[in-house]
């Protein structure tokens, strides 16, 4: 005689088996690749050396959200004595492309500093057009804050930061955040690396909207600006600037193009008497965030930054 669950187990261990859809990834931004386009035009770059110190540690691929088949991971740097403050960093790319693991060098300065840093991945365009992406690291600040207590934090003291697209995308995510545009969600400061303010600006749509071939902004958003002018302001960080927006620490290439839209963020903060810091680099490359000699400066504006915000005491 059969027995009566063999069936039902079958069938449960043939789906576990199956393996999850194919997706195309986008791998045309690496850190090789802009090295070697940078080597000869920057002197002085160099690969960041990644040292560990005792008590330290990652962890790798946590699971934070589900969709369908696909599950969506985070990696936490976590430091020998955490001071009570996180931070979660966005990866940039273009929208469409990079990886967490671009942000290692930069998590493990942050680390040594005694922050809990979270880096997640998420929907890039060729998978899914936005909002998805700014839904999904909703999400992971979501869980960071759910699970703060377990990586020696309080949930209200939890930033959010990236670079260049994903610089754009935090500073959308930390100014709309209180609205609850992509679910509502709070972190209690911004780390903005030459991430784009204002989409809608005359100088980010010249760059962002020139004619021709549809760029990275527009394939991410679903179209260009004349097709779809209120979305185009929508996306820009500098519309939601208010009262609730929290301290904010842009760190610039001094690549004016990459942070269109600070002067009016800028504003709005000292209207509303919310910190706010702005440092840019001399001579630096736009991706200064994974090299020396940016890399470690860049560390060490973000803690001078965050610091003064770290609880007086970490929690337990």
């Amino acid at each position: 005689m059969a027995h009566p669950f063999r069936p039902a187990f079958a069938l449960a261990m043939t789906l576990l088996a199956l393996p999850a859809p194919a997706r195309e990834v986008d791998d045309s931004y690496t850190v090789d690749q802009r090295f070697a386009q940078y080597r000869d035009q920057y002197p002085g770059i160099a690969w960041p050396a990644v040292t560990w110190r005792e008590g330290q540690s990652v962890l790798f691929d946590r699971p934070y959200k589900t969709l369908g088949t696909r599950t969506l991971h985070l990696d936490v740097f976590r430091p020998a004595a955490a001071n009570g403050q996180g931070l979660m960093l966005v990866h940039g790319g273009a929208w469409r492309s990079g990886a967490k693991t671009h942000f290692y060098a930069l998590a493990n300065l942050l680390a040594q500093r005694g922050y809990t840093v979270f880096l997640p991945e998420f929907r890039l365009s060729g998978e899914a057009p936005y909002p998805a992406g700014m839904e999904d690291i909703a999400e992971a600040l979501r869980w960071a804050r759910a699970h703060a207590a377990e990586f020696g934090l309080d949930g209200a003291h939890i930033a959010v930061g990236g670079a260049s697209s994903g610089g754009q995308m935090a500073a959308l995510l930390a100014y709309a955040g209180p609205s609850g545009l992509f679910g509502k969600v709070h972190a209690n400061a911004l780390v903005d690396l030459d991430g784009v303010l204002d989409m809608a600006d005359p100088d980010a749509l010249h760059f962002e909207n020139a004619a021709g071939a549809e760029s990275p902004f527009a394939r991410w958003l679903g179209g260009r600006f004349e097709a779809m002018p209120q979305r185009w302001r929508e996306a820009g960080a500098a519309g939601h600037a208010g009262p609730q927006s929290p301290p904010t620490l842009i760190v610039s290439s001094g690549i004016a193009r990459f942070t269109v839209g600070k002067d009016k963020v800028l504003a709005a903060l000292e209207r509303h008497r919310i910190a706010n810091r702005e440092f840019a680099f001399t001579g630096a490359p736009h991706d200064f965030w994974l090299f020396e000699p940016w890399l470690s400066r860049t560390a060490e504006e973000i803690d001078t930054f965050l610091r003064p915000l770290t609880p007086a005491k970490a929690p337990k």
